[in-house]
């Protein structure tokens, strides 16, 4: 069987016959008609019922690892990013309007507060767009890995708003233990509290969903920062119905509880965002990319695989033993091949350059 690889975006540009930093060949651009032997299980029929087989597994969801396919797919996740933020937006917007309605005739000042946090919480999606509009820019000399890392730092800075969060959560339940404030029409205060916990659970469900799919920590983040919204929401509601059974002190008591499990979520954001800074990756990821690299033929070792997330997108470097009298173009050839198992074997890498090393070379 055949198989092409084509090159689309700068992300992927390579100049035929260039080398890596060690003088060893990496993968280039093929050329309209040059194909290479690819040894994956697949394989594509000719004539037109190949064509037409073909057509149909692409339309019923079937897969492909030509990497053309990898650019589409990280547009989409993109796509998919922005389109999860400005959804969540518009829900806590609508979350904080109906709030708002209800603090014009209670005077609830815990309702009131909530309700601005809620808006505040929603503008975080601000600079999470910012990060994926950045990233859809292509690299250039001075980013020469692109913009994705913006992702990260927008992800850090929801992690400061989570803190933030749990601070004022424990600032106000203070406050209101120092100063009782009398509250009317607790019936909507606890309806609204429930609203702002529902509206909240749905962002935090969607964007913690789409992140994970994506591979966007900060995504994540920001949904785990929307569910501690939620969790300070359900603190009005417990507070009024504290208030209702004649236990003033109720509400300001949950709301320190509930500071403190913003803590909890604060911890379990700070490590997803804190990781990717680091260059973390899952280790089944490594271990599937260098299962991947081993299975091509002509492939003698995988001495090193390392990956990088970049925003929601994986980067990879692998350098790989080959036979010493082997030619070097089919060192090239055996790069292609290296790297069309790992764009297969990883549906969230953008590219790879493959270092080729000759047997004996390293010993």
């Amino acid at each position: 069987m055949t198989h092409e690889l084509q090159r689309q975006g700068r992300s992927h540009d390579r100049d035929h016959g260039h080398r890596d930093v060690h003088g060893h060949a990496r993968p280039d651009d093929h050329g309209a008609g040059h194909h290479h032997e690819d040894h994956h299980d697949h394989h594509h029929e000719s004539g037109w019922w190949g064509t037409v087989r073909h057509t149909l597994s692409e339309f019923l969801g079937g897969h492909s690892h030509d990497a053309a396919d990898q650019v589409d797919e990280a547009l989409e996740a993109n796509a998919r990013g922005r389109r999860a933020l400005w959804t969540s937006l518009a829900v806590l917007c609508v979350t904080a309007l109906l709030q708002a309605v209800v603090v014009a005739f209670t005077g609830s000042v815990a309702l009131l507060g909530d309700t601005l946090h809620n808006v505040a919480d929603g503008l975080t999606a601000v600079p999470l767009l910012v990060a994926f509009w950045l990233a859809r820019r292509p690299a250039n000399d001075r980013y020469t890995y692109g913009y994705g890392r913006a992702e990260d730092l927008a992800g850090l800075f929801v992690v400061v708003m989570i803190a933030l969060s749990s601070l004022l959560a424990a600032w106000e339940a203070v406050s209101r233990l120092l100063d009782p404030r009398e509250v009317t029409h607790l019936w909507a205060v606890a309806l609204a509290g429930l609203i702002g916990f529902a509206g909240n659970e749905l962002v935090a469900r969607h964007r913690i969903r789409v992140g994970r799919q994506i591979g966007s920590a900060a995504l994540v983040a920001d949904g785990l920062h929307a569910r501690t919204d939620g969790f300070t929401s359900l603190a009005v509601v417990a507070g009024a119905g504290g208030v209702a059974i004649g236990l003033p002190w109720a509400d300001p008591v949950i709301g320190l509880l509930i500071a403190v499990a913003i803590l909890g979520v604060l911890r379990s954001a700070a490590r997803q965002v804190g990781a990717r800074l680091m260059d973390a990756v899952e280790p089944e990821l490594v271990h599937a990319g260098r299962d991947a690299v081993a299975t091509v033929e002509g492939v003698l070792q995988v001495r090193d695989l390392r990956l990088r997330w970049i925003g929601h997108t994986l980067h990879a470097d692998a350098d790989i033993t080959v036979a010493a009298d082997l030619p070097v173009v089919d060192g090239h050839e055996i790069a292609h091949h290296a790297e069309a198992h790992l764009l297969e074997a990883l549906p969230r890498l953008s590219g790879a350059v493959i270092h080729v090393s000759p047997s004996g070379a390293h010993a």
